[in-house]
C-alpha cells in the first residue's frame, strides 16, 4: 500500500510512503528527463521524496519538463524496476510547476494559474493584450522554436545585446520553467499574464519561427524574424500542392515581420519568395548562431555530456517528417556506436522533442533536449543528417558530413520537394542504409573535398564569427532599441 502527497517550497517534491519491503530507490521517468529518489525505512514503513527538479547537461537545477512520468521502484538487486500503483494526488501549484498524480502517473505542467489555463481565461488575457495602451518599454522579447528552448539565432543575438546594451530588459518566451534562459534574462511562460504583457510592451521581438496566437503590433514595435536555417526542402508557399488555407496563413504570418535575417544570398531569395516578403529588408549577415563554430571550444560541451577529449563523436541529426511525429528510425544508434567505435549523439528535430522519447544504449546520448544545437555541432567530429538545414551550419566547421537518405525519392517527390539537387551538390556521400553509412565512415572523405569547397563558398561566405555583432549593430543603428 502506498500514499502520495506533494511538498512545496524551494525543494518541491512528491513524497511517497509505503508499507512492506522497501525498494532500493524510486525513479520518475519521463520521455526527456528522469530523477531518482533514495528510500528510507523505519520498520515496515518506507518513505521517498521524489524531487520535481533536475540539473541537466551541467546546467542549473530547474523544474522538470512538462509531461507524464512513470514512478518506478528499483530493486536492491538491480534486476530492474517496476511501476508503483500510486493513489491520486490533487493538482498542486508548486512555484515553478504544477503537479498531480492521476491514474498512477505523475503529471507535470507549466506554472500557469488555473484561472487562466482555460479557453475562457486565455480569451480574457488576449483581449487585454489587444487593447493595451501606454508606452513601450526598453525591452526585447525572444522566442526560439516556440519556447521549447533558448537557442539558435535569438540566443546569439541575446548574448551580444546583453554585452552591448546591458540595461535592456530581455524577456524569453518558454513553454515552462524547465527551459534555461540566458543570464540576466526574464523567463515568461507562454500563455501566462506575464507572457502576454511582455509581448505587448517590448520594443523588439526576435523570433526564429512563426509568431503564434494573436499578434497586435503596437506603434513602434518591430519584429525581427531570424528564421532557423537555409532551406533545402520547399517551404511555405513553395510546398507541394496548393492549399488556400496554408497560403492565407503564410501571408498573414509574413506580414507580421519587419526584417528577415538570412544566412546567405541563396537563402534570402528563397525565404523572400516563399513567404511573400516583398520589398521589406532582408539582412544577409551569416547566422549569429554559427559564430561559436568559428570562435568556440568544444571542451565544455564534451565535459557536460561526459565524453572524453579523444573519443570520436558522431552526431545524428535528421529533420522531421510531415507524416510522423517522432524521429525517423533509420539508425540503430547502439549498433552504430559499436561499428564506428564512436559516441553517437542523437538529435531529433525540435518538432520531435515533445512527442518523442530519448534514445538509449551504450555510448549513445540523446541530445534532443540539449538547449543549443550549435554547441553540439562544435563537439561533433562528423555529422550524419538527411535533408536538415543543419548541413548548412555544420559546413562552417569543415568537418565531414554524411547523408543517410533511404527515403530520398519519397521525400523529394511527395512530402516536401527540394530547391536543388542534393545528390549533385552534397559535400559528402549519400547512403541508403546503416551498412552503407558504416562503410562511408570508414572510407577516405577526401573524394568530396571539391564539392565541400564549392558548398562553403556558396553558403558560408559570411560565417566569420562576427554575425551577431553585425546584426546587433544594425538593430542599434536602425533605432529598434535605444543604445543606452
Amino acid at each position: 500500500m502506498t500514499d502520495a502527497r506533494f511538498t512545496s517550497g524551494d525543494d518541491a517534491a512528491l513524497v511517497i510512503t509505503g508499507t512492506g519491503p522497501a525498494p532500493a530507490s524510486l525513479e520518475a521517468r519521463g520521455p526527456r528527463a528522469h530523477v531518482v529518489a533514495d528510500v528510507t525505512s523505519d520498520g515496515d514503513v518506507w518513505r521517498a521524496s521524489v524531487p520535481l527538479s533536475a540539473a541537466r547537461w551541467g546546467g542549473p537545477e530547474l523544474p522538470l519538463p512538462s509531461g507524464e512520468y512513470e514512478i518506478a521502484a528499483v530493486t536492491s538487486s538491480g534486476s530492474g524496476a517496476t511501476g508503483l500503483d500510486l493513489p491520486d494526488a490533487p493538482l498542486a501549484q508548486l512555484g515553478g510547476l504544477r503537479a498531480q498524480v492521476h491514474d498512477g502517473a505523475l503529471r507535470i505542467g507549466p506554472p500557469i494559474d488555473p484561472a487562466y489555463d482555460s479557453g475562457e481565461g486565455q480569451d480574457a488575457l488576449e483581449r487585454r493584450y489587444a487593447l493595451r495602451t501606454g508606452a513601450l518599454e526598453d525591452a526585447v522579447f525572444f522566442e526560439s522554436f516556440y519556447g521549447r528552448n533558448a537557442s539558435c539565432n535569438p540566443l546569439a543575438i541575446d548574448r551580444e545585446l546583453a554585452a552591448r546594451v546591458p540595461g535592456i530588459t530581455r524577456y524569453w518566451s518558454v513553454v515552462d520553467l524547465s527551459v534555461e534562459v540566458p543570464d540576466g534574462a526574464v523567463p515568461v511562460v507562454e500563455g501566462s499574464p506575464d507572457w502576454w504583457r511582455a509581448r505587448a510592451v517590448s520594443r523588439l521581438l526576435v523570433v526564429n519561427d512563426w509568431l503564434r496566437r494573436r499578434f497586435v503590433r503596437r506603434r513602434g514595435q518591430v519584429v525581427l524574424q531570424t528564421w532557423h536555417g537555409t532551406p533545402l526542402k520547399r517551404l511555405a508557399l513553395h510546398r507541394p500542392g496548393f492549399d488556400p488555407r496554408r497560403a492565407v496563413a503564410v501571408l498573414r504570418e509574413s506580414r507580421r515581420w519587419d526584417v528577415l535575417l538570412a544566412q546567405n544570398p541563396y537563402a534570402a531569395g528563397i525565404l523572400s519568395k516563399a513567404y511573400a516578403f516583398g520589398r521589406r529588408p532582408v539582412w544577409v549577415e551569416g547566422y549569429p548562431r554559427n559564430d561559436v563554430l568559428v570562435t568556440g571550444d568544444d571542451g565544455d560541451v564534451r565535459r557536460a555530456l561526459g565524453i572524453g577529449p579523444d573519443e570520436r563523436v558522431l552526431l545524428y541529426a535528421p529533420t522531421w517528417r510531415d507524416d510522423r511525429t517522432e524521429i525517423v528510425d533509420y539508425v540503430d544508434p547502439a549498433s552504430l556506436a559499436v561499428d564506428a567505435d564512436a559516441v553517437v549523439l542523437v538529435r531529433g528535430h525540435s518538432r520531435t522533442l515533445l512527442p518523442g522519447r530519448d534514445a538509449v544504449g551504450p555510448r549513445v546520448i540523446d541530445v534532443t533536449g540539449y538547449p543549443d544545437t550549435s554547441r553540439l555541432l562544435l563537439a561533433a567530429d562528423a555529422l550524419i543528417t538527411d535533408y536538415s538545414s543543419v548541413m548548412f551550419d555544420f559546413s562552417v566547421t569543415g568537418k565531414p558530413m554524411y547523408f543517410l537518405v533511404p527515403d530520398l525519392e519519397r521525400y523529394r517527390g511527395e512530402l516536401r520537394g527540394f530547391y536543388f539537387d542534393l545528390a549533385a551538390r552534397a559535400p559528402g556521400p549519400l547512403v541508403r542504409s546503416q551498412e552503407e553509412l558504416v562503410d562511408a565512415l570508414a572510407a577516405d572523405a577526401g573524394s568530396h573535398a571539391h564539392a565541400y569547397e564549392l558548398w562553403r563558398a556558396r553558403f558560408n561566405a559570411r560565417e566569420d564569427g562576427h554575425s551577431a555583432e553585425r546584426v546587433v549593430a544594425r538593430i542599434l543603428d536602425q533605432g529598434f532599441i535605444p543604445r543606452s
